[in-house]
């Protein structure tokens, strides 16, 4: 029996759900005694991690891990049974995957990858202005000083737009 990422998934979200929680990914890699179950949690709504009080604690994960593990046993989630499974928050340098992502940290730097070269790039890094229409605006002047291949080259413009779909990786960037 192979395993059902949908219904991990979907296990996830349920406990989560019970809990105040969001699941911001999961993940399954390796396979028979080396497969690892990985579960990112996250607080709806929390302020991007460097600045806030509210965000996952280590007794979340715990608990978590606790009620989750026990229901993908009882439910035979994981056939075979033998796993790791690894609780967390998804960290200062969330990815961002999904539309309610980028409306979530607008405001907030992120880098990103994109499949198709825009402006003759594919790899960005600034701060999120909008995100609206499946369409993010990029403040390209806004990026660290030390990363040269992410920076506007001088005469360019500062701000790029790129559509959703065009994203391939995208990250918060921490602001310490």
């Amino acid at each position: 029996m192979a395993l059902d990422l949908d219904k991990v998934r979907q296990i996830a979200e349920r406990v989560a759900g019970s809990s105040g929680l969001e699941v911001v990914e999961v993940e399954v890699c390796g396979a028979g005694k080396h497969r690892m179950v990985r579960v990112f949690i996250d607080r709806p709504g929390a302020a991007p991690a460097a600045h806030r009080p509210d965000g996952v604690t280590h007794e979340d994960c715990a608990n978590f891990s606790r009620e989750f593990g026990t229901i993908i046993d009882v439910e035979d989630a994981v056939p075979g049974g033998s796993y790791v499974l690894e609780v967390s928050s998804p960290g200062l340098d969330r990815k961002l995957t999904k539309a309610a992502d980028f409306e979530r940290f607008r405001g907030c730097r992120v880098k990103l990858t994109t499949r198709e070269p825009v402006n003759d790039n594919r790899h960005f890094e600034g701060k999120l202005e909008s995100f609206e229409n499946g369409r993010l605006l990029l403040d390209l002047s806004a990026a660290r000083k030390n990363q040269k291949k992410m920076r506007p080259k001088e005469g360019a413009a500062t701000k790029v737009e790129i559509e959703l779909g065009n994203v391939e990786k995208a990250n918060l960037v921490p602001e310490i």
